[in-house]
């Protein structure tokens, strides 16, 4: 009996090995559940963590790009500070051209006027004895003066015009604008009689017409140029440089 119980088997044993693979099983659960937490919150904090460097990113580029609006801006400040005195300048040079021109049209005009019609007649009394326009040719400076000069007040009159062209570059003062282009209007005014005037070039002399009693005989250039002058004198005075700073001195 005892030999037939052994080798049937107990029925305990499958038991005990069916137990212990479930106890097996359920450990492996209890592991992977674990694992799988584990794994939850690694990959949790993975994400947490791309998101504040993808955020962190994302505020860097941000921070950059206002960065670089406000260098672009602060450069496009600069450059239209830059252009503004430019523009300033250009205006004036503009300015003292324009009135070069308006004063040199009304010479040209009025001594040709007064060469067709009142060259070799008699003089016009416009107010009474006082004021004359009476045509003559001028060999030497304005009203008159240093007629054996002739010569050398042509280049006196080409250096002035010269000398105002390269001032312009620098200039930014309306008042000396209008004093500059007085008188380089005056001067080319004058020049043009010098040049192509007779007896010859360099040479030639200037329609004198406007006669106040008791003073030399002059033109409209020789006014424009000693107005020029006068203001030229009054900005100096008060202290106005052509490039438009004011000093004290």
């Amino acid at each position: 009996m005892a030999e037939a119980e052994r080798i049937i088997g107990t029925p305990d044993i499958p038991e005990a090995a069916g137990a212990e693979p479930e106890q097996s099983v359920s450990g492996s659960d209890e592991t992977a559940g674990t694992s799988g937490e584990t794994t939850t919150d690694t990959s949790g904090d993975a994400a947490a963590t791309t998101r504040a460097a993808v955020s962190d990113g994302a505020k860097e580029e941000s921070e950059g790009a206002a960065a670089e609006k406000s260098v672009d801006a602060a450069g496009s400040g600069a450059a239209a500070g830059q252009d503004e005195p430019k523009a300033k300048g250009k205006r004036k040079i503009a300015v003292l051209f324009v009135v070069a021109v308006f004063a040199y049209a009304l010479d040209l005009i009025s001594k040709m006027i007064v060469v067709a019609k009142l060259e070799h007649h008699e003089p016009i009394d416009v107010i009474g004895d006082w004021l004359r326009f009476n045509a003559i040719r001028n060999a030497g400076a304005a009203f008159g003066f240093g007629e054996a000069f002739t010569v050398i007040f042509t280049c006196i009159a080409a250096a002035v015009i010269v000398v105002i062209a390269r001032l312009a570059r620098k200039l930014y003062s309306l008042p000396w604008a209008i004093a500059l282009g007085l008188l380089l209007g005056g001067a080319l005014g004058n020049l043009t009689d010098r040049l192509f005037r007779a007896p010859g070039v360099f040479e030639g002399a200037v329609v004198d017409f406007i006669a106040p009693k008791g003073f030399a005989v002059f033109n409209l250039a020789d006014s424009a140029i000693v107005c020029g002058g006068i203001l030229i004198v009054l900005l100096s005075f008060r202290g106005l440089d052509p490039d438009g700073t004011i000093h004290k001195d």
